[in-house]
């Protein structure tokens, strides 16, 4: 499917089931999102969970009122049907993924909108630095680190990072650029080293794909928008529901508004 499609268009298409997989390099320009949908009796803890830590769940909106499919900020959206692949998680175990979420959707769920990592790739990309998974077409990879996120409530557990490798000079260009999104992680949690934030193989990602390092490459690890998924499953929520790792809500958002100077 074309990639430059508007987000609108994108989102038809999704919703019709004409885009299945992963949005990355898609709408260029505009914000993608991670989704988190919970009960109302959980969202409260879950929403401190994102205030105490914005680094891995930086969040971008949510629902105006429980069982509301809208998200007017971020477009003219249905969260039931514009994701194209959505996790459902039972007593915090991931029990099925599914297309559109229409026939589980009830009256007492919130949505969460959180910044993902799509967004400052593109800063990357128009600064001519390349990101390996977009060159590779892959989606990027994903591990379980060991840092600690902190607790709220029931929701806890160990941060989730992506990975992008860079060459030393390009690396610290790399930081100098994602600090000016602190709405879609901003800058690297670590750099070096996988093994000391407790990654034992950088090919074999825990998500997504693995991706080429080249000798004399750093690979630099950012906070990443699956974190919530272990939160989940740490809580254990009767009911909750995600998006699929690199399958994202793509909105009407501008990447730009997101950059601070």
């Amino acid at each position: 499917m074309e990639k430059l499609l508007s987000p609108a268009a994108l989102r038809g298409a999704i919703r019709s089931g004409a885009h299945t997989g992963n949005t990355s390099g898609y709408a260029p320009g505009f914000v993608q999102c991670n989704i988190v949908i919970l009960p109302a009796d959980w969202a409260d803890d879950f929403l401190r969970f994102c205030q105490l830590n914005p680094r891995p769940c930086p969040l971008i909106a949510t629902s105006t009122s429980p069982g509301d499919p809208a998200l007017p900020p971020l477009g003219d959206v249905d969260i039931r049907t514009d994701v194209p692949s959505y996790r459902v998680f039972r007593e915090g175990r991931l029990a099925e993924e599914l297309p559109d979420i229409r026939a589980l959707w009830r009256n007492d769920l919130v949505t969460f909108a959180l910044g993902c990592s799509f967004s400052f790739e593109e800063a990357l990309l128009a600064d001519g630095l390349e990101v390996r998974n977009v060159t590779e077409g892959v989606n990027v990879p994903m591990y379980r680190s060991d840092m600690d996120c902190i607790p709220a409530g029931p929701f806890a557990g160990k941060m989730v990072v992506s990975m992008r490798p860079f060459a030393a000079a390009d690396a610290i260009r790399a930081i100098q650029i994602c600090t000016r999104f602190p709405a879609v992680h901003g800058a690297p949690v670590h750099l070096g080293d996988p093994g000391l934030i407790g990654i034992a193989d950088l090919d074999r990602p825990d998500y997504g794909d693995a991706v080429s390092l080249y000798p004399g490459e750093l690979p630099l690890f950012w906070a990443c928008g699956v974190t919530p998924q272990v939160a989940l499953e740490a809580a254990r929520p009767p009911f909750a529901i995600t998006h699929s790792p690199g399958c994202m809500l793509v909105t009407d958002l501008r990447n730009s508004r997101l950059a601070v100077l």
